[in-house]
């Protein structure tokens, strides 16, 4: 037990820090799960411990340590989430979402209270049958573009996104991955899993008390914190850092290669692109040779620039400002675009340089953006996160690339000449298909979502290659190291445990007073670590406190499984306030802000609702 806990608080710092990703973390985990035991039994042998350590099964039981510990990659949950990801991806490829989108785009106009109805009133229902966090991501240029045509801060719209997205993913068993997972430890500890509308009612309950507060204290609360301005250059505080130089006759560089230019100078500075005999050329750069009177626009700091002129024989150009239109004249189309780092991004942890960035896309950085913080110099060495936006340059051919990738979301709304609109009834008709069978058969979630997964790529809505591309591969193996986590807490004794303290904090409290407590600790939990670790800890406590309260178990479950799937107080408390984080500009502050009123009042309505719906007597 001491060992597990050890183990849960090393897991608990590493998944707060994200000093290595969490799905790196969760494997970590589930690999010393596996390990203590034949270590610890090498160590007798040596005589160096007395007996090993059993941490996945009871000694002399018939349990294999080595199937509980690699369970979580035959778990139905995860195979469930797996699929879930590729009929997701399925819907998003024919555009429908898209199409969606536009026809409210159209209704909003500059009306910030319609542009935030129209924000949430669709993103909570599409959340409820697609994976709420792939919402986010398909709306969010959306969005982004509904604020700044309609003149209001994106700010004001894209956190009430991400809320709305949490939400709306409690009206349905497939909404979230947290939803499978819970319902699959619903399964094994009470043999009750939910089924597709278990929780709809609360769910709609929930989704009308969050509009409403969204719509009134919540818009109050939002800050604006990008201003509305259609100069992506001005909204990034460009102005000091963007210039253009012309090469003098005498110039050393003359003749050199862009990169070679660069690389004797050592300083900290980006070739945006070059003007030569009127024409305008973009990336790539690298290779093109250095001619007298070429006149390049340049990313870098005063103090630099000052050194680059007097080594490189460069003079400035007069009377230019480098702005959006300076920066777009290679084209008639926009070269300059904000790009938002994805969950399960390959960049995730690497820098600029390190990811080759440059030569890989065949675009410009000018700019990245960290919630408030703003970095225009030595981007090469900044680690990416998720959510992290960065003002990049590119030709029209690499921003159709960059918009199929991925790696990343484009902030604004991408002419996309491949959606497959014609698949739109098929893919609808899957989906609809998934979930009716599911819900009126006795077909398991898990048959019915691998049998739609497939049904996509057998009617063209997608190709066999982009089934792994579709898929967020980190949740997947988060979810598969987790699990065994859960097993260890419950045969080390750990979760009666943590059970007989939490019922000896409240005692003599009402069962939905202590039920109340429980949405408490687990919202907070997950405020700070990841959504399905939260489950995967806190379901087995609450089944054992019910237990002793002598309350009914299946509410405490449902209790821990609202809370892991609304933690609106961090930006790393779910997936889709990370991937607002940066395109809103948010502090660290503003989530608390706003989400800590809202975690209130959901942590009450909640309970009540738990109470009304299901009962606090034991079944």
């Amino acid at each position: 037990m001491a060992f597990v806990f050890c183990l849960i608080l090393a897991a608990l710092v590493l998944f707060a820090t994200e000093l290595v990703p969490v799905d790196v973390t969760a494997i970590a985990v589930m690999v010393a799960l596996l390990a203590v035991e034949p270590v610890t039994a090498t160590f007798v042998d040596l005589n160096l411990l007395a007996e090993p350590l059993y941490v996945l099964h009871q000694p002399g039981d018939d349990i294999s340590p080595l199937a509980q510990g690699l369970s979580g990659f035959a778990s139905t949950a995860t195979i469930t989430v797996l699929a879930m990801f590729i009929l997701s991806d399925g819907v998003q490829r024919t555009g429908i979402i898209q199409l969606l989108g536009a026809k409210l785009t159209s209704l909003t106009g500059d009306s910030e209270t319609k542009q935030l109805g129209a924000t949430v009133g669709l993103v909570g229902p599409i959340s409820g049958f697609i994976n709420n966090t792939a919402a986010v991501a398909i709306l969010l240029p959306m969005v982004t573009d509904i604020a700044h045509e309609g003149n209001t801060s994106p700010s004001k719209l894209l956190l009430p996104l991400s809320y709305a997205s949490m939400f709306g993913g409690m009206l349905t068993l497939i909404g979230t991955s947290t939803n499978i997972l819970a319902s699959q430890l619903s399964a094994e500890l009470l043999g009750r899993p939910f089924s597709m509308f278990e929780f709809t009612q609360l769910g709609i309950v929930v989704t009308i008390v969050g509009t409403v507060y969204l719509l009134t204290v919540g818009r109050w609360l939002v800050p604006g914190r990008i201003q509305p301005r259609e100069d992506l250059t001005d909204e990034f505080e460009m102005a000091d850092y963007l210039t253009e130089v012309v090469v003098r006759e005498d110039s050393p560089i003359v003749g050199q290669t862009v990169r070679e230019a660069i690389a004797a100078t050592e300083l900290d500075v980006d070739v945006v692109q070059l003007v030569r005999d009127k024409r305008t050329f973009l990336e790539p750069l690298d290779q093109k040779t250095i001619r007298a009177g070429d006149v390049f626009a340049v990313r870098t700091d005063r103090d630099t620039l000052v050194e680059l002129l007097d080594l490189d024989g460069l003079d400035m150009v007069p009377d230019v400002t480098v702005d959006d239109a300076e920066l777009e004249r290679a084209s008639d189309q926009q070269n300059l675009i904000e790009l938002v780092v994805s969950p399960g991004s390959s960049l995730v942890g690497e820098t600029l340089a390190s990811s080759n960035f440059r030569q890989r896309y065949d675009a410009t950085v000018l700019a990245l953006r960290r919630g408030r913080e703003l970095f225009r110099q030595r981007m090469d060495r900044i680690r990416l996160k998720v959510g992290d936006t960065l003002l990049v340059q590119a030709t029209v051919d690499s921003i159709d690339r960059l918009d199929v990738n991925r790696d990343f979301i484009v902030a604004k709304e991408v002419e996309r000449p491949d959606y497959r609109k014609s698949k739109v009834p098929v893919a609808v008709g899957i989906v609809a298909a998934v979930v009716g069978v599911a819900a009126l058969t006795q077909v398991h979630i898990v048959v019915a979502a691998l049998g739609g997964s497939l049904a996509m790529v057998l009617t063209g809505c997608l190709r066999p290659g982009e089934l792994y591309d579709a898929v967020q591969w980190d949740v997947i193996f988060l979810l598969a190291g987790v699990i065994p986590l859960g097993i260890a807490l419950q045969e080390t004794g750990g979760a009666d445990l943590i059970a007989d303290l939490f019922v000896l904090a409240a005692p003599g409290l009402p069962a939905i007073l202590v039920l109340g407590l429980m949405y408490v600790v687990t919202a907070v939990l997950t405020n700070i670590i990841s959504n399905n670790a939260s489950v995967v800890l806190m379901i087995p406590v609450a089944v054992e406190a019910a237990g002793q309260l002598g309350a009914n178990a299946f509410a405490f479950v449902l209790a821990v499984t609202f809370a892991a799937s609304t933690a609106f107080m961090t930006p790393v408390g779910y997936q889709t306030n990370l991937l607002v984080y940066g395109p809103g500009g948010y502090r660290f502050t503003d989530y608390l802000k706003v989400g800590a009123p809202l975690q209130a009042v959901f942590a009450v309505v909640t309970t009540l609702g738990i109470a009304y719906f299901w009962g606090l007597a034991p079944a």
